[in-house]
């Protein structure tokens, strides 16, 4: 009785899924060059001075390791469909961010960097609601989750937000800061609310059944 084949890739997914970061790592390896072809043909000539394929595959390849244990394969092809799918998110929040940068959204950015109530305003812009009653206990209550969810993500999301959001430098500046472009610091900022948004989320939700 003939079984059937196994690909490369095929094991690297199925290794990856069940938590194995060299395979995941051979497989960005692998899917790497179509992805940037991919992005290539996305971004715009007069975008190119802040933004490379490769930004988009960085901060793709950082959320992938993230999400990885959401991934749910669906056949041949799946993989590199929703890698191609986290890049683009990334690449049209880059894209949006560099097209706002001339015309800046007082909404969209931190204004007051004066510690507690600098987390305040970052707070209320992940759209993050809470029950405290008191607003002296409530300042407090946001810098100290805040401060232990932005501790729990990925080195590059933190520097991110404490730089731009937090205390309010200009973009160019934390690019520099962190050696990458001014677009890869809207991809990351904006993959670092969604996971802050997720991390205040779940804090509540402890805080609420735990009370």
């Amino acid at each position: 009785m003939s079984h059937p084949t196994v690909t490369f890739d095929e094991q690297w997914l199925s290794d990856a899924i069940a938590g194995d970061a060299e395979a995941l790592c051979s497989l960005l390896k692998h899917y790497g060059p179509e992805l940037r072809r991919r992005m290539a043909g996305k971004i715009a000539q007069k975008w190119r001075t802040v933004l490379e394929p490769d930004d988009v595959l960085q901060v793709t390849f950082i959320e992938a390791f993230q999400d990885m244990g959401r991934f749910q394969p669906q056949g041949p092809g799946s993989f590199l469909a929703w890698l191609t799918h986290l890049a683009e998110n990334n690449l049209r929040d880059a894209l949006k961010e560099l097209g706002r940068a001339k015309r800046p959204d007082p909404r969209k950015r931190v204004t007051s960097p004066q510690g507690e109530d600098s987390c305040v305003t970052l707070f209320n812009l992940l759209g993050t609601a809470t029950s405290t009653p008191s607003r002296v206990a409530m300042r407090h209550e946001i810098s100290r989750e805040l401060t232990a969810a932005i501790g729990k993500l990925p080195t590059d999301y933190a520097k991110v937000v404490r730089m731009y959001d937090l205390e309010c430098r200009p973009v160019a500046e934390v690019a520099t800061a962190i050696g990458r472009s001014e677009g890869a610091v809207y991809m990351l900022r904006s993959r670092a609310h969604d996971r802050l948004r997720e991390l205040l989320a779940s804090a509540s939700r402890f805080m609420s059944t735990s009370g």
